[in-house]
């Protein structure tokens, strides 16, 4: 279990007063940060600060590029907050991970990198550092350069998803959770539930030896965790999250049999474009209650900014 020690350690993280410690007390330190900068997200995304030579930029890399939403959220915040930057997507294949980041290292103005599908965890090997958070899950969803061009990655995805949770009003303590999906994303989400004390999280995942050594992983890091690999069942549970990168294109199968999930059950998607996946699609076909994909993403910003070293202008 991560102690508040390693999580003040990480650069960014701010604390309120913590609850369990871990991941937890990170949890509710972005539900406060939240507040603060969610105003900024009904305002215009016209911008209105000029792009110059002193403009700071940031990226945000997948592949496909298309579906990301990190542009569409953080330049209308840095437009808000008088900050003079900018985010832009870059395509970067798998093939061509390794040299992306070599360039990233030079470029002096360069803050730093979103991550997203497929390189949550093929970047880790090529970072100089690794947050508590990005190492316990074995992958990295952002990365910060630093002036001497070192790389340093962590992994904000469990405490935005568990914190845009909290947000929507949904308690996660004592209640029975199907995970689908083992992937980068599932791993940090997995923790970040783990630390919140559920009666049962199960994994459920296509390749079942990836599901079982996530929850021998889990078992090993939070013995007392209640967490095992499963089928792909969702009778039974009060939530179930999809965690795959199944409902990126509109023609995607479903995730999980969708007949069966239970119409008390919360269904919880993590992809944010489309935000009406297929799944959210024939979720709401059957009036079940649905948990969108964009609040993982709107609740991990403050996070993230202060891992990055964005601060507002309040000039």
């Amino acid at each position: 279990m991560l102690g508040n020690d390693q999580i003040a350690a990480a650069p960014g993280l701010t604390q309120s007063a913590p609850a369990r410690g871990g991941v937890g007390s990170s949890v509710h330190a972005a539900y406060d940060i939240s507040r603060h900068w969610a105003k900024a997200a009904t305002l215009s995304d016209e911008r209105t600060i000029a792009i110059t030579g002193r403009t700071r930029v940031f990226g945000v890399i997948a592949d496909p590029i298309e579906h990301v939403r990190a542009c569409e959220v953080f330049n209308p915040l840095f437009e808000a907050h008088g900050i003079d930057a900018v985010l832009v997507p870059l395509h970067v294949p798998p093939a061509g991970l390794a040299e992306a980041l070599t360039g990233f290292r030079a470029l002096a103005n360069l803050g730093g990198i979103l991550v997203t599908i497929p390189h949550k965890e093929h970047v880790l090997p090529l970072l100089d550092e690794i947050g508590p958070h990005a190492k316990l899950v074995g992958a990295a969803n952002i990365i910060r350069r630093d002036a001497d061009g070192k790389l340093a990655g962590e992994n904000f995805d469990g405490l935005g998803f568990v914190a845009g949770l909290e947000q929507a009003g949904h308690t996660l303590g004592g209640r029975r959770i199907l995970l689908v999906g083992a992937g980068g994303a599932a791993k940090a989400i997995a923790c970040a539930l783990v630390e919140q004390d559920p009666a049962a999280l199960v994994i459920a995942n296509r390749t079942v030896a990836r599901g079982e050594a996530l929850a021998e992983r889990l078992r090993a890091a939070y013995p007392e965790a209640p967490v095992q690999a499963g089928p792909l069942d969702p009778r039974g549970f009060d939530i179930v999250v999809n965690a795959t990168s199944l409902g990126l294109q509109l023609s995607d199968p479903l995730p999980l049999p969708i007949s069966e999930v239970e119409s008390s059950t919360l269904l919880a998607e993590i992809i944010m474009k489309p935000e009406r996946t297929p799944l959210v699609e024939a979720a709401h076909a059957r009036e079940l209650q649905v948990h969108l994909g964009r609040h993982m993403l709107d609740a991990q910003i403050p996070l993230m900014a202060r891992f990055l070293g964005i601060a507002e202008n309040r000039s």
